[in-house]
């Protein structure tokens, strides 16, 4: 990144570091990836993919020459599709499941679905259409993956829907937390402009609890979704965490998703700790900010980490060094209250918790000290208790319980998707996975609907 001259840098170069680090296919390049697959007729890689997209049908559109055909094969089973062909580890699920892995290299799926939904954005297509109404109206708090998928179906099936999102922009995660690099903000965007032509009111700057009780929401609609996710980082709970330098990995990510890039880091030296998703992103980030070295700090060993391989590697790429068994213990400032040192303490893995991971625990006297100008916290993420209780729903510790099959809570009203329902401790749940739920909730509320009206001789 050349970090020395990063204190030069202009808004101009700083809005180019964070460019789409990938380059999408050309239509040739997509053309011969696509004439590469097999069309099996059973198909390991649709099994693999949480949504079920035909992976197979939407290739074979590609190789034909018919796009839209491809594109809204994708969408149709997916409704964040767009954004999933950039951020799903595609190697772990679809392209893992590829019967080519055996013989040569797998059909890379993920960058044939970025062609197709690519093409769909730049040509401007609308995918679906409304279903005839049927006289039901549904509220979805949230307009993540989750909630965003779940109105994509109902207002397909004639539902009356409202979104209600606390943001200026809607698209949860995918606008607003997952780096510009890999998600672009005008990709999930435009997933929620599919969604608004199928007629779905989108309720911005709107806080449920604040802006719009929940008794409201529980009166005036025949069914509700909670589909909030996940709220800010917590703090790391060590002396110090009041000094000048201390960042949010998610609201760092947030600023450059809106343009806005933090000179602060430029030149600096930056600790992210945390392992997962978010803490890569909180360290290409500062990378890219112009940060002069950035470390990322992890408790456990990199067995244990839950961010994905490919952001693993990405990150190893971009110069992040990565400590393992290192967790901070105090935060050490200048006179005038800025972080410049942390201490910093070795761990080691006793007996499996009950997430199955090995529980970190302190070595004693191990402490050791490391000049730092910026700390990252990437540490997971609190639960929005205030709107859950607000619901009157059971949950445990901010984890709502929902019946697996119908994703219905503790009032028969109201159901619930994504993060908001992913329990802790296992890692991040995917994007793909809260689109799949988002649909599966979808499904049942319309069966609950149907099953409550009454028949008529």
């Amino acid at each position: 990144m050349g970090n020395l001259l990063q204190n030069l840098l202009s808004e101009a170069d700083l809005a180019k570091n964070f460019e789409e680090s990938k380059p999408s296919y050309n239509a040739q390049e997509a053309l011969d990836e696509a004439n590469r697959c097999l069309y099996c007729y059973d198909a390991p890689c649709i099994t693999a993919c949480p949504t079920g997209i035909d992976v197979p049908g939407f290739i074979k559109k590609i190789a034909s020459g018919n796009l839209k055909g491809s594109a809204k094969t994708i969408m149709e089973a997916n409704p964040v599709g767009a954004s999933c062909a950039r951020v799903c580890p595609t190697e772990e699920l679809c392209e893992g499941a590829c019967v080519l892995n055996h013989s040569t290299k797998p059909i890379m799926i993920g960058d044939l679905q970025r062609f197709a939904t690519d093409w769909a954005i730049k040509n401007e297509q609308v995918l679906f259409k409304a279903g005839r109404k049927n006289g039901n109206s549904v509220a979805i708090v949230g307009s993540g993956p989750a909630g965003l998928s779940a109105a994509r179906e109902l207002g397909r099936m004639g539902y009356d829907v409202t979104i209600f999102e606390s943001k200026k922009e809607a698209g949860g995660l995918d606008t607003h937390g997952i780096v510009p690099f890999r998600l672009p903000k005008d990709i999930s965007l435009w997933e929620v402009e599919q969604v608004e032509n199928l007629g779905v009111e989108l309720r911005t700057d709107t806080e449920v609890g604040k802006d719009i009780s929940t008794d409201e929401l529980l009166h005036n609609y025949d069914a509700v979704m909670l589909a909030v996710g996940m709220s800010k980082v917590p703090m790391l709970g060590i002396e110090g965490e009041n000094l000048a330098g201390i960042h949010d990995a998610i609201e760092l990510v947030e600023e450059t998703k809106n343009k806005k890039y933090p000179h602060a880091f430029a030149g600096k030296r930056i600790a992210v700790i945390g392992a997962g998703n978010t803490a890569v992103d909180g360290a290409t980030t500062s990378i890219r900010l112009g940060a002069d070295n950035v470390q990322i700090l992890y408790r456990r060993t990199e067995a244990e980490m839950t961010a994905y391989d490919f952001e693993y590697e990405f990150a190893k790429q971009d110069g992040v060094e990565f400590r393992w068994l290192t967790a901070p213990k105090r935060l050490i400032g200048d006179d005038d209250g800025r972080l410049k040192q942390m201490e910093c303490v070795r761990m080691e893995l006793q007996e499996a918790g009950n997430d199955g991971r090995g529980r970190p625990v302190e070595i004693k006297g191990s402490e050791f000290i490391i000049d730092v100008d910026i700390v990252v916290k990437a540490i997971g993420q609190t639960r929005h208790k205030p709107i859950i209780e607000a619901f009157g729903l059971e949950h445990n510790g901010g984890v709502v319980q929902v019946d697996p099959e119908t994703f219905v809570t503790s009032n028969p009203k109201v159901y619930a998707a994504g993060d908001v329902v992913f329990g802790k401790g296992i890692g991040e749940a995917m994007v793909v996975t809260a689109a799949q739920q988002g649909k599966d909730t979808a499904y049942a509320i319309h069966q609950q609907l149907i099953d409550s009206k009454p028949v008529h001789a």
